[in-house]
């Protein structure tokens, strides 16, 4: 991959750019930073600097990325978790994150994708049906007591 070789000062005008176009983690901003071709040095600067200028906020990150990963796909905290993982986001920061995905909306949400899989099955035997729907539901992130609650849930009705 070609590397541009930008001053210190340009690298810091494209990384304020990159971080106030959306939240980043700090992951995402230093690897951007070193293909400015920047060395060691230059980088962990240059974060600072965006850190102290509140271009760069991981806790903000974390909030919005749970926040909008919940919202938009439907992911559950497990998924999640493992995503800001992947990021190197710290299990402190994951946790506050966590305070944005309000307990209702989660039950619902689950309750939700829980009922609409359970009848996308119809033709499946009782045991495949609750097979297949608690895969699912566990490929999405949530946790399996709360599965195996949601499933039961539905099939005491």
């Amino acid at each position: 991959m070609f590397k541009q070789h930008l001053t210190v000062e340009q690298a810091y005008q494209k990384g304020k750019h990159f971080c106030s176009y959306q939240e980043r983690c700090h992951t995402e901003v230093k690897e951007k930073l070193y293909g400015f071709g920047l060395n060691k040095q230059e980088v962990e600067m240059l974060l600072s600097r965006l850190i102290e200028e509140d271009y760069l906020n991981e806790e903000r990150y974390a909030q919005q990325f749970a926040g909008g990963k919940f919202r938009m796909k439907q992911w559950g905290r497990i998924k999640i978790k493992y995503e800001l993982k992947q990021k190197k986001i710290n299990d402190y920061v994951i946790k506050k994150a966590f305070k944005e995905i309000d307990e209702l909306d989660y039950t619902t949400t689950l309750k939700k994708l829980t009922i609409t899989k359970w009848n996308s099955l119809k033709q499946e035997q009782y045991i495949n049906r609750q097979v297949k729907t608690t895969n699912y539901l566990l490929q999405k992130g949530f946790e399996l007591n709360l599965i195996k609650e949601a499933i039961a849930n539905i099939q005491s009705k």
